[in-house]
């Protein structure tokens, strides 16, 4: 039986603990959730609480208190990345072993200056294009991060995966977003890493999350074949944005979710994803209801 069926499907929403969810955040627990009953399986809680600056005492049973008033319980215990450092840490020991990985000395003046000399200026909201400075080494200076080579495992070029909502997508992560951070200096993995090692780890086999991550699952495809794992199913969601038309979220702003009636708040985020309007005179009926009406159930 293929690890995408029923009796197999395991999948995930993973706040981060640096503020109470919002709607935005509401709209892709509800997904995930929905997906994973859809398919007869089991929904997971992980908290990524590996940036130790925004993250904030106490928030995590905030979280857990809003999911389980909205009727959200995970399966499972929640898992806590900020635990799991020395995995993360073998990780990368397996990718320098296997030379999929490299230590990095460059500042982010060094990659601008080494861009210039190419004639690319970085712009300000892009993504800064990193150019192989130190896949060579980095001789007497410090290091200062572990880069993936984004030809790992002799995987350059165009990548290309399909995504359950948007269809096709592809990325040549090499030109870009070129070789990126696994690991800072002050030895804090980065999402990439952690999010990769964690899904692994918990057997995930679906990911059902904001369509603003979309761009990080190249990177990610590059990761898990580097490390010899399975990629899960991916199913980006629609985002939900504030009245300037930015993304909603933490950064910008965005309220803690108003849950006085977790019923129309649900009801709310599920409109978000393209549900119609659903009956149910209990939270619980309203959210079989709305496991009836997912749009992406197994076929």
């Amino acid at each position: 039986m293929s690890p995408g069926s029923r009796s197999h499907y395991r999948g995930r929403f993973a706040p981060s603990p640096t503020g109470p969810l919002h709607a935005g955040s509401l709209v892709a627990a509800l997904a995930s959730w929905l997906d994973a009953r859809a398919h007869g399986g089991r929904w997971l809680l992980r908290l990524e609480d590996v940036d130790r600056e925004r993250c904030r005492p106490g928030l995590e049973h905030v979280i857990l208190e809003q999911l389980a008033r909205c009727g959200l319980h995970p399966d499972e215990p929640p898992l806590r990345q900020s635990v799991r450092e020395p995995l993360y840490a073998q990780a990368l020991e397996r990718l320098l072993a296997a030379g999929h990985a490299y230590p990095c000395a460059c500042t982010r003046k060094d990659i601008d200056a080494a861009l210039a000399a190419r004639g690319i200026a970085h712009r300000r909201s892009g993504e800064r294009v990193y150019p192989g400075t130190c896949r060579a080494g980095v001789g007497d200076r410090g290091i200062r991060s572990w880069r993936l080579r984004t030809d790992a495992g002799g995987h350059a070029g165009v990548l290309h995966w399909v995504d359950r909502r948007l269809g096709p997508q592809q990325q040549d992560v090499t030109h870009e977003v070129g070789d990126f951070v696994l690991r800072r200096a002050d030895g804090q993995s980065t999402y990439q890493l952690a999010v990769v090692v964690d899904d692994a780890a918990q057997g995930i086999s679906h990911i059902v999350r904001g369509e603003d991550l979309a761009d990080n699952t190249p990177r990610q495809i590059l990761l898990q074949r580097a490390l010899g794992v399975a990629t899960p199913a991916y199913l980006h969601t629609p985002l939900v944005r504030a009245a300037d038309g930015q993304k909603l979220s933490k950064q910008t702003g965005a309220q803690a979710l108003d849950l006085r009636d977790p019923r129309a708040a649900l009801q709310g985020a599920a409109e978000a994803l393209g549900l119609p309007v659903l009956p149910g005179p209990t939270l619980a009926d309203w959210l079989a209801a709305a496991v009836q009406a997912w749009p992406w159930r197994p076929a």
